[in-house]
């Protein structure tokens, strides 16, 4: 009777638990039809199945890198222009003497020029020749203000020719600081002769870390870009042009990942590469765990721009901002599944997930209503036991008082 009541109950809880989603089974996240549902309260998210399409839409807009937000491929380097504060010499040479700046009995003279003594180009930024004025010099190149002075003084000098040089370069610097060796600031070369960011970087004794835990951050104007320092060797098209004013920042992070779900461990990894790809990424974390992980649930978390997620065939309009909240899907079941994660690069801070196999919870549940069965059987022999200890005291006193009935029932 205890038996049959007591099973009735069970069933009945079980039923509820079962109606609940299982909400009462442990797990480490999410199970894989909540992810493939493709709808949360709190973030909205695509989900996206990875294929060699969507590996091949990728791998042709990874991260853009300097040389997308400073598009200097195939570019001519920038002139070295004058600035406010820069120390200026000019040369004027006639082709005879007899002229505005060379007397006819010149007497014994190195040659037939004249230099104006060094001056600063003052704030307005200008610098002042005779005969010619206040010539407009800063945001000019020396070839600008040589034809500008020659245009005012053609019709007084015999044949001008000028030659403007930078004596102190104040202005169009270099920056470079952060983990390396020696900061430096340093005046720009002239236009044909421009260091790259790695030899800018070498000017400053070189990055103090390893390569690969090594960013650098350029800063032009009001745009900055950062990539990993080994970007700008394993892919020439990020060492750009060093241009006047730049400011290059070199710093140690290490790039990351996290994993959590039925992975060999969890936790925090580092990619100790400058880049690692998917497949990687799941062997650094200990593989799937094989009594546990469903290997056709493994499931990559990043933030994607709007346009590529676009191309990914996600509906964008459905969100809002610039980086789309993604799920990425591969089956390692199957096997060219291994290939296709071999061609996905991992990011900083990507969250890798291994789902649990549908088994598990099924376990997990047994498991917990085995306890409970468990559990109120312990309580019916303990109570059992109770009567029965009672019952001997009773017949050890001489028999005082009727025997209590060892029979216990349950409400229908």
């Amino acid at each position: 009777m205890v038996r049959r009541y007591f099973s009735r109950a069970v069933f009945v809880i079980a039923a509820v638990v079962l109606l609940g989603g299982c909400a009462l089974v442990p797990a480490s996240g999410p199970a894989d039809y909540n992810i493939r549902a493709a709808s949360s309260p709190t973030v909205p998210y695509a989900l996206v199945k990875l294929t060699t399409d969507t590996v091949s839409t990728l791998g042709h807009y990874e991260p853009r890198g300097l040389s997308g937000v400073f598009p200097d491929k195939g570019v001519r380097p920038a002139n070295l222009v004058f600035g406010i504060g820069d120390v200026v010499s000019v040369t004027i040479f006639e082709a005879a003497a007899g002229g505005l700046f060379i007397p006819t009995e010149a007497g014994v003279r190195p040659g037939n020029f004249v230099t104006i003594p060094d001056q600063v180009v003052d704030n307005d930024g200008n610098i002042s020749v005779p005969y010619a004025g206040a010539v407009k010099a800063a945001g000019r190149t020396n070839g600008e203000i040589q034809a500008e002075i020659v245009n005012r003084i053609k019709n007084r000098a015999i044949e001008p020719q000028v030659v403007v040089s930078l004596t102190q370069q104040r202005t169009s610097l270099v920056s470079v600081f952060g983990e390396v060796n020696t900061p430096v600031r340093y005046p720009a070369a002239a236009s044909g002769a421009q260091d790259r960011i790695t030899d800018a970087i070498t000017r400053a004794g070189g990055i103090k870390g390893q390569g690969y835990e090594t960013w650098v951050l350029l800063q032009r104007g009001k745009r900055r870009a950062t990539v990993p320092f080994a970007n700008l060797v394993y892919e020439p098209s990020n060492n750009i042009f060093v241009q006047p004013g730049d400011r290059i920042y070199v710093y140690r992070e290490q790039q990351k990942f996290l994993a959590f779900g039925a992975s060999g461990q969890q936790g925090e990894f580092n990619f100790d590469a400058w880049r690692i790809n998917l497949a990687e990424a799941v062997g650094k974390a200990g593989g799937l765990v094989d009594v546990q992980a469903d290997p056709a649930s493994v499931f990559l978390y990043r933030l994607e721009p709007r346009e590529v997620a676009e191309l990914l065939g996600v509906d964008v309009a459905k969100f809002t901002g610039e980086l789309i909240p993604v799920i990425f899907s591969i089956n390692f079941r199957d096997p060219g599944g291994y290939f296709l994660a071999t061609q996905v690069q991992m990011r900083n801070q990507d969250v890798l997930f291994a789902a649990n196999s549908p088994s598990v919870d099924v376990t997990k549940f047994l498991t917990y209503i085995n306890t409970m069965m468990a559990t109120a059987n312990n309580g019916v022999v303990l109570g059992t036991n109770g009567i029965i200890l009672y019952n001997s005291i009773k017949a050890l006193n001489g028999g005082a008082g009727a025997p209590v009935a060892i029979t216990t029932t349950f409400p229908p």
